[in-house]
């Protein structure tokens, strides 16, 4: 019964919602329950993990080296527990990845996401134990689907099935313990409910090939009734395109006349969301917000039609901040949750049920709401531009090229961003380099606007820009078609969750991709 109608959209509609959607979505809006309770006891439900946190571990090597025993109190762990990045953990987790036990977390680790730099960086393995599998990943894709269908009482979302746009790497085994990309250990570890509403099959999500999977997806799934999206909006637009190539289509509807929502995380949606619009033209179609990571899953959005995030407190993730004004200097200070305030850019720290203490994962957001609390994310610690004090931020050139692409009907694909230095007596400047997929008729006419409206967001870059005493008008050089894709696969990283580095303070991925530029297309 639940096949057929499944299947068959058209005998669905005719009649009533099928039991099997209407038991899921009873069953799914009972965990709402448990979201208003750490809505209105958000300091409580924290705290608590933390203590809970620390007795789970206060026996393993890394506990009884900080005296995890006895600690009671958020400052006493504050003060004891050392800040640590990626390359600080990485020894206890190189331990643990060699099957030694009790280390930072008192259950085995089997699995490891691999998660790896934009370029030729060194991959990072970050521990994923049972419990972050649980109660951290497959909780909040419950939870995602919780809160949509809350809000959203008519939804059909089960009649059909979603789209997935995974990783593009299989799982790997060294000396009895498994890595490769996180959405590759979702789905080898996926609940069967989970399995049976998505699309295309696992055997397809998990190739490797990035461009023969494309094709592999589109045969399966044109056949189908998709009702839902989910993946990285640079990649999912990449696949929907191809789509719409297939099978000669002007946009989605004419295929999925069902589709209801598209569930995005992983880079910003700004600046991609007018052409979404065009290929999927309908006005009550909706998109919902997810900010995760290969460390945990942190926030979704609880609303229809926002921009903001409801940071998810109960996911054995414990938050702390590092006020952006501070990070890496000697003033530097670290802040729970129930001191962060308004408007403020952040770095965060977090303590996770997989065994990472006080781990800066390098993101940066900022609280729109103190009640609940609601985050924007900003961007990264590291991918940001500062070289003369104006503190760009992503935040910042996503809404900045928005505004000016919907001013002068043009669109992107992708961008990056790097400062030309001060040599002698020249003035430093910032250097773009944009692949448009609509092309604006007058490039300076968009340098222009692009500039004012930087300065609108951003008075550190404003006054760095007044009568050009410190930063000359951006330079931008406009790519030739599809230069970010053939840098990515140049550097073997297609699909999945590999991003285009958007800020640096380095000119090393620009002059790659200026020389890239020069090249006849691979």
């Amino acid at each position: 019964m639940k096949i057929a109608l499944l299947v068959n959209v058209k005998v669905a509609k005719k009649m009533p919602i099928p039991i099997f959607n209407s038991v899921a979505s009873w069953f799914l809006k009972q965990r709402i329950n448990q979201i208003e309770l750490f809505i209105k006891y958000p300091h409580e439900v924290q705290n608590e993990l933390l203590h809970q946190l620390l007795d789970t571990a206060k026996d393993t090597h890394y506990g009884s080296n900080y005296g995890f025993e006895g600690m009671n109190n958020y400052d006493i762990f504050k003060n004891n527990v050392p800040l640590t990045t990626y390359e600080e953990f990485e020894p206890y987790i190189e331990r643990c990845r060699r099957k030694e036990h009790n280390i930072f977390w008192p259950n085995e680790i089997k699995w490891f996401a691999k998660s790896s730099g934009t370029t030729n960086a060194k991959s990072k393995f970050i521990p994923v134990s049972e419990e972050s599998l649980q109660d951290c990943h497959y909780k909040s894709s419950k939870d995602l689907l919780c809160i949509y269908l809350n809000n959203n009482e008519d939804s059909e979302l089960f009649l059909g099935k979603n789209l997935r746009l995974g990783g593009s790497k299989n799982i790997y085994e060294d000396n009895g313990t498994y890595f490769g990309d996180l959405s590759a250990i979702l789905i080898e570890n996926m609940p069967l409910w989970a399995e049976f509403s998505s699309t295309p099959s696992n055997k397809t999500s998990l190739m490797s090939e990035w461009e023969h999977k494309i094709e592999a997806i589109i045969e399966e799934c044109i056949i189908e009734n998709v009702t839902s999206l989910a993946g990285v909006p640079s990649w999912m637009l990449v696949l929907l395109n191809n789509v719409l190539e297939k099978t000669g289509k002007q946009h989605l509807l004419e295929i999925w006349e069902n589709l209801e929502v598209y569930f995005h995380g992983g880079i910003s949606f700004t600046p991609y969301a007018d052409q979404y619009h065009k290929l999927i033209p309908k006005g009550d179609f909706r998109y919902y917000e997810t900010y995760n990571a290969s460390e945990g899953f942190f926030a979704i959005q609880d609303t229809n039609n926002s921009k903001e995030l409801l940071l998810m407190l109960d996911y054995g993730i414990f938050y702390e901040f590092i006020p952006m004004n501070t990070f890496g200097t000697p003033n530097q200070i670290t802040i729970p949750l129930e001191q962060v305030t308004l408007n403020t850019n952040y770095a965060i720290v977090i303590t996770t049920n997989a065994g990472l203490w006080r781990y800066i994962i390098g993101d940066t957001v900022r609280f729109t709401s103190l009640s609940p609390y609601r985050i924007k994310i900003t961007g990264r610690t590291k991918h940001y531009i500062n070289t003369f004090g104006e503190e760009l931020i992503i935040e910042n050139t996503e809404e900045a090229l928005k505004s000016v692409c919907k001013k002068l009907q043009c669109e992107i694909i992708d961008y990056t961003v790097a400062p030309v230095f001060m040599e002698g007596k020249n003035k430093g400047a910032h250097e773009w380099i944009i692949e448009f997929r609509t092309i604006p008729e007058n490039i300076k006419e968009f340098t222009d606007h692009l500039d004012k409206r930087l300065m609108e967001l951003n008075s550190d870059y404003e006054a760095k820009r007044y009568k050009n005493i410190t930063l000359n008008q951006p330079k931008i050089h406009t790519a030739q078609p599809k230069l970010f894709y053939n840098w990515l696969k140049k550097h073997n990283k297609l699909g999945g969750q590999h991003k285009i580095p958007r800020l640096s303070n380095s000119r090393t991925y620009l002059e790659e991709l200026l020389e890239l530029n020069k090249i006849t297309v691979l």
